[in-house]
């Protein structure tokens, strides 16, 4: 986690508690009909249960452990088990085979007939101007991205090869900002630019005319490895894009075409609905509330509600909101968390939620109260450790925001602590960014030339951050020309990507909009559950002049509810810096 952790002294102790397991309820579906003799087993003990003709079914399983869901001719969805898991309602989807059956096997050395047959089922493979290469027997660092995985408002190749690939660095010229020049981390000789090899072009310009629509799979391939295959021109190393379609390999029996299908048509209608359009997301109750003219008239109603509801969260931190937005009541409100603290006490889902709104509401000392109870409750998760040293950060607690950082980057190294898939990516920006506009508060001149940062992006950056781990939602953001740009977060869009961020404990997730597309960007929403009925809490944090000495930052919070309904959730200029519900 770079040189910033020799410089603090860390000392950590660790105790584990014997943990006891969790009784897990359910129903298993397919399109709401309840799905028969589903089997439900818990993949490291085998215990299976079935679910009945009403599709319920109980199993216990600890925390860490995995329940796999399986029933013939539906896709086996997998779920890790948390500290608070115990609802899960489990949606399957038929499987959709859109091939004949390929088998892939691992070989020390393929044939490129080999290569062709896998290419478009192995996310392993990148097609060069010097044939297919298998990233996994290469005898150099080759890396890959999937289209699908790339950043979805990444306005030009440019910035999505930024988000994606750490050790970027991407120039934009005042001259032609349309034409960036790309470097790379890592290249063999010098500081040269990356070439580019683009369906097997050769190219040393930017590539301007490509859509990140229309990329099909992209890799990196620097040091003597690309010396190597491309000889002295590719000395800044290479950037090797394959676009869909022109990489098709049919399949040899049926010449039927892999589906390739991706968002083409993508004009956004105005399908989203508004704040004010949204009153059926609104329970009951807070209607009640909201129809009050009078102060007293609303405590008295709450003080009957509070008997009915107060044994859910989701109602106190209505109210609280209620009392303390309506009415400027603080007081009030705050009276309101402390009668219900049963309630949050030992749930972190419901604690992180009340943070949202304490840092929501500028109660930024608050918020780093809550942030302590969820990192005692959640010393394992790597959410907890961003959380504490972005918290600190704020109450101006600059060396607790680096101990944090310190002893999170300790814990990884030592194994303690996991960090799967895009969780490196986004712990470093975030350190990177702590230490470019903090660094010093904290260190000498001397101390800090010594340290590389390599976030070079400079721009509009969006982070979001749910305090359920079930929770699955989509994002859409419209740009300034009327496009609209879609991310899944969903166990049917990548369940993989759902477990490694329930393994590593993290729920965040952003995205960069830099200066090329100037003008107002609209965000939405379509909340799509969290296996228990509730609700989701999601925050956005808007950095505006990202890594720069005038970066400000907002934080809104949303609370889910109403399901596959598109809202809109605010919107952001990346011209003149500002940011609207």
């Amino acid at each position: 986690m770079k040189n910033i952790i020799v410089l603090f002294v860390l000392t950590c102790t660790f105790s584990f508690a014997q943990e006891s397991k969790n009784v897990i309820k359910g129903t298993v579906t397919y399109l709401d009909t309840p799905l028969v003799n589903t089997e439900i087993k818990v993949i490291e003990t085998n215990e299976m249960v079935k679910s009945d003709l009403q599709g319920t079914y109980q199993i216990s399983a600890l925390p860490g452990q995995t329940i796999n869901y399986s029933y013939p001719g539906m896709n086996t969805v997998e779920i890790f088990v948390e500290d608070v898991t115990r609802i899960l309602n489990v949606a399957l989807a038929p499987k959709i085979n859109l091939l004949d059956e390929v088998t892939v096997e691992k070989t020390v050395i393929k044939s490129q007939e080999q290569l062709r047959g896998e290419y478009s089922v192995n996310k392993n493979i990148i097609s060069t101007a010097f044939g297919l290469l298998d990233k996994d027997i290469t005898n150099f660092a080759v890396r890959i991205i999937d289209g699908e995985d790339l950043n979805p408002i990444g306005i030009d190749v440019a910035s999505v090869i930024q988000y994606r690939f750490p050790g970027v660095k991407v120039e934009r010229l005042d001259i032609d900002p349309t034409s960036p020049i790309i470097y790379l981390r890592g290249s063999s000789f010098g500081f040269f630019p990356a070439i580019y090899d683009i369906d097997g072009l050769i190219i040393k310009d930017y590539p301007h005319f490509l859509n990140v629509e229309s990329i099909e799979r992209i890799a990196v391939v620097s040091g003597l490895g690309a010396v190597t295959k491309y000889g002295g021109v590719a000395n800044g190393g290479v950037i090797v894009i394959n676009t869909k379609g022109a990489n098709y390999y049919p399949d040899p029996e049926s010449n039927l075409p892999y589906d390739q299908a991706r968002l083409r048509n993508n004009k956004y209608d105005n399908s989203a609905l508004s704040s004010s359009e949204l009153k059926l997301d609104k329970p009951t109750y807070l209607n009640k509330l909201l129809s009050s003219v009078k102060e007293n008239e609303a405590i008295s109603l709450y003080q009957d509600q509070v008997k009915m509801y107060g044994s859910s969260y989701n109602y106190v931190l209505d109210a609280y909101d209620y009392f303390s937005q309506r009415w400027k009541n603080t007081d009030f409100a705050d009276e309101i968390i402390r009668d219900n603290w049963v309630v949050f006490g030992e749930n972190p889902v419901a604690l992180k939620a009340l943070a949202y709104i304490y840092q929501a509401e500028g109660r930024l000392e608050k918020a780093n109260e809550i942030y302590k109870e969820v990192f005692t409750l959640r010393a394992n998760y790597a959410q907890s450790y961003l959380d504490m040293a972005e918290s600190y950060i704020e109450i101006n607690e600059f060396q607790k925001a680096a101990s944090i950082y310190a002893r999170y980057g300790y814990l990884l190294e030592q194994g303690f602590l996991r960090a799967e898939g895009d969780l490196s990516i986004l712990m470093e920006r975030e350190l990177n960014n702590f230490i470019s506009t903090k660094g010093k508060e904290l260190l000498s001149s001397k101390e800090l030339n010594n340290i590389v940062l390599d976030d070079e992006f400079d721009g509009t950056r969006l982070v979001f951050e749910w305090n359920d781990s079930e929770a699955e939602f989509e994002l859409e953001f419209v740009n300034p020309k009327g496009n609209y740009f879609k991310s899944e977060h969903s166990l049917f869009a990548d369940g993989n990507r759902i477990k490694n961020e329930k393994i590593s404990g993290f729920s965040t997730e952003e995205y960069l909009i830099d200066d090329s597309l100037q003008g107002t960007w609209q965000i939405n929403a379509k909340y799509l559950g969290n296996k228990s009925l509730t609700s989701t809490y999601l925050k956005a944090t808007i950095y505006h002049n990202y890594g720069s000495t005038s970066q400000r930052k907002e934080v809104k919070v949303f609370k889910l509810g109403l399901r596959n309904v598109k809202q809109q959730l605010f919107t952001v200029s990346n011209a003149v810096s500002v940011v609207s519900n």
